[in-house]
C-alpha cells in the first residue's frame, strides 16, 4: 500500500508539474499575465542565456503558447495571402510543422503596425485552435499535424486587422469581432467548430462623438480585446470589451448580464482584469482611461457600478498586471505605473523608456516589460519603484512572452528565443 501511494504521488506530482509548464493562451494560464515559474532569468543578450533563437518567417505579432514540447505560433506574409501554423520543439528550437492553413485571394486592409497574425493561439492536451478573425479559424491535432475543422463563413471587417485571441471554457471556443461592419461574440464547439450561441453587441452605436459630431464608422466600432472568463460570487462570468462598452455575459448561453458604457472610446486592447473585488477595464484609444467596475447588476450599470477611474499612464494596448491589491501598467509611450486596486490612488510613475504594445509578465514578485525596440525592463511588484534589469534584443516585441519552466519564451519580430540560464546559443 505504501509503495503504491508513492507511486500515485509521484504520478499527481507529475502531471501537476507538467501542467504549470504549459502556456497555454494569451496571457498564460490564467489569462492574467502570472506565472508560477521560479528561476526565471534577470540578464540575457543574443549570445547570454538564450538556449535557442527559431527564425520565423512572414510578419506576425501573435504570442507563443506552449504544451508539452511544443511551441506554436501564427505568421503570414506582409501581403496576407498565406494564413499559417507553424510548431516549434520546445527543447531543441527546431522546426516541427510549418502548416499552411489558408490561402487569401484579396486580404482585408491591415493598418501597417498590424499584421495579419496577430491573435494569439488558445492551446490544450492534443489540440491548438488558431484564428486569424474573418480570414478563418481552425482546430489542429498537435500530433499529427492534421487539421481538424475550419471555420470561413464569420462575417467581420476587421478594418484595421484582428486583434483579439481565442480562449477555450468547458468546451467552447470563445471570440470576439468587432469591425467596422458587424460586432458580436461567438461560442463554438471546440470538437466540432460548430457555432454554440452568438451574440451581437448591444451598445447603440448610431449615436454622437466627444466632440458632438456624428461618429464615422470604422475605428468608433472596432476592438481587439481578449475576453475573459472569471468566477465572480461562485458564477463563471465572460468579461468582453467592445467599442463604447464592456460587457458581462453568461459565458454558456451568450446572454448578456450587463454592460458598462463609455461612449468616447474605441479600438479597446487590454484583456479585462478581476480582482480586488474589482474588474478592470482598460478603455482603448480616443479617451483612454482605466475603469474599476463592480460586479454584478443588470443592463447599463455606468452610474451605479463604476468604483474609480483612473486618466493618468493608462495602456491603449498593454494589458494590466496584479498583484498584492496593486495594479501595475505599462503604456504605451513607456511609463510604469502603480495604483492601489482598491482605490486607484497612484503611488507611483517611472519613465522606463521605449514604446509598448507587448503585455507584461509576473514571476516571482518581478515584471517583465518588453519594448518594440526589442527592450527588457525588469522591475519589482512592489509599492516603490525598484528596476531590477534592462536587457536588449535585436528586431523589438509586438508580441507578449509566454513561460514554461525555468524558460522565457520571447518572440521579437523575426525569431522566437528560449531563454534560460547558462545555456549556449544555438540558431535554427
Amino acid at each position: 500500500m505504501t509503495r503504491l501511494l508513492a507511486t500515485l504521488a509521484g504520478v499527481f506530482l507529475g502531471m501537476l508539474s507538467h501542467a504549470e509548464s504549459n502556456w497555454p493562451q494569451f496571457r498564460g494560464p490564467k489569462g492574467d499575465g502570472h506565472s508560477d515559474a521560479t528561476g526565471l532569468r534577470l540578464t540575457w543578450s543574443e549570445t547570454e542565456n538564450v538556449k535557442w533563437k527559431a527564425p520565423i518567417h512572414g510578419k506576425a505579432w501573435s504570442s507563443p503558447v506552449v504544451w508539452g514540447n511544443q511551441v506554436w505560433v501564427s505568421t503570414a506574409p506582409e501581403e496576407g495571402t498565406r494564413l499559417h501554423a507553424i510548431c516549434i520543439d520546445k527543447e531543441t528550437g527546431k522546426i516541427l510543422r510549418d502548416i499552411k492553413l489558408f490561402d487569401i485571394v484579396l486580404p482585408q486592409y491591415v493598418h501597417p503596425f498590424n499584421t495579419y497574425a496577430s491573435p494569439t493561439p488558445a492551446i490544450e492536451e492534443g489540440r491548438v485552435y488558431v484564428t486569424f478573425g474573418a480570414p478563418g479559424t481552425a482546430c489542429i491535432d498537435t500530433q499529427s499535424g492534421k487539421v481538424l475543422w475550419q471555420r470561413r463563413d464569420l462575417k467581420c471587417n476587421h478594418f484595421r486587422g484582428a486583434g483579439s485571441s481565442p480562449i477555450l471554457y468547458r468546451d467552447l471556443l470563445i471570440m470576439n469581432f468587432d469591425g467596422s461592419d458587424n460586432q458580436f461574440v461567438i461560442a463554438l464547439n471546440k470538437e466540432t467548430g460548430k457555432t454554440v450561441w452568438q451574440t451581437k453587441r448591444s451598445v447603440d452605436f448610431q449615436d454622437l462623438g466627444p466632440d458632438g459630431e456624428p461618429q464615422a464608422e470604422g475605428d468608433f466600432r472596432k476592438a481587439f480585446a481578449t475576453p475573459h472568463v472569471a468566477s465572480i460570487d461562485g458564477k463563471d462570468v465572460l468579461l468582453s470589451s467592445g467599442a463604447k462598452a464592456h460587457y458581462a455575459y453568461d459565458p454558456l448561453t451568450g446572454k448578456e448580464l450587463w454592460r458598462v458604457e463609455e461612449r468616447g472610446q474605441h479600438s479597446a486592447s487590454a484583456r479585462p482584469l478581476l480582482g480586488a473585488g474589482l474588474i478592470f477595464f482598460p478603455t482603448g484609444f480616443s479617451k483612454g482611461q482605466l475603469l474599476a467596475v463592480k460586479p454584478g447588476g443588470s443592463g447599463v450599470v455606468t452610474d451605479t457600478h463604476v468604483a474609480w477611474r483612473a486618466k493618468r499612464g493608462v495602456p491603449n494596448k498593454p494589458s494590466l498586471i496584479l498583484h498584492d491589491d496593486l495594479l501595475f501598467m505599462v503604456d504605451d509611450n513607456g511609463f510604469a505605473s502603480c495604483l492601489e486596486a482598491k482605490t486607484g490612488k497612484e503611488l507611483w510613475q517611472e519613465r522606463i523608456g521605449g514604446a509598448y504594445s507587448a503585455s507584461p509578465i509576473i514571476a516571482e514578485g518581478r515584471i517583465y516589460a518588453l519594448s518594440e525596440e526589442g527592450k527588457t525592463v525588469v522591475f519589482e511588484a512592489a509599492r516603490e519603484y525598484k528596476k531590477l534589469a534592462e536587457n536588449k534584443l535585436p528586431d523589438g516585441f509586438m508580441a507578449s512572452p509566454a513561460v514554461s519552466g525555468k524558460a522565457l519564451f520571447l518572440r521579437t519580430k523575426k525569431a522566437l528565443y528560449r531563454i534560460e540560464q547558462g545555456t549556449q546559443t544555438a540558431s535554427r
